[in-house]
């Protein structure tokens, strides 16, 4: 029996709080009910960060991940969308927004990249853009 990641067993753990026999305070969140926890977490990394402390960033990026998971349950239960959903779109941006790895493009330093990168970016928020 092959050993399962551990990212599907997070999957599994999320399913299960949100599932018939899950937790009742997790399955009356909403997407706007948890944004101050969220924001609160990512302001915790922020100070570990700035503090230096490696060992407590690994918790906050837990915190933080732990908040992308449940916002991923939450658009699943409703229908919208996914974790792997998540994941497909953030390898497209990072493949599209990497050119000079993933394409042809050619640069010479890190201010090109970021030059690129911001061009690439523009061009992807004006075609969301309602007309």
């Amino acid at each position: 029996m092959k050993k399962k990641t551990r990212f599907v067993e997070l999957k599994k753990i999320f399913e299960t709080l949100h599932g018939p026999k899950g937790c009742m305070w997790d399955k009356k969140q909403t997407h706007k009910s948890i944004l101050p926890d969220l924001r609160e977490e990512v302001r915790e990394f922020i100070d570990e960060v700035n503090r230096g402390h490696t060992r407590n960033m690994k918790e906050e990026l837990g915190d933080i991940l732990l908040h992308v998971m449940f916002h991923a349950q939450i658009a699943s239960k409703e229908g919208k969308f996914n974790i792997e959903d998540v994941i497909k779109e953030l390898i497209t941006k990072l493949k599209r927004r990497h050119p000079h790895v993933f394409g042809k493009v050619k640069v010479n330093s890190a201010q090109q990249i970021v030059k690129n990168w911001n061009k690439i970016k523009l061009a992807e928020k004006r075609r969301k853009q309602p007309r």
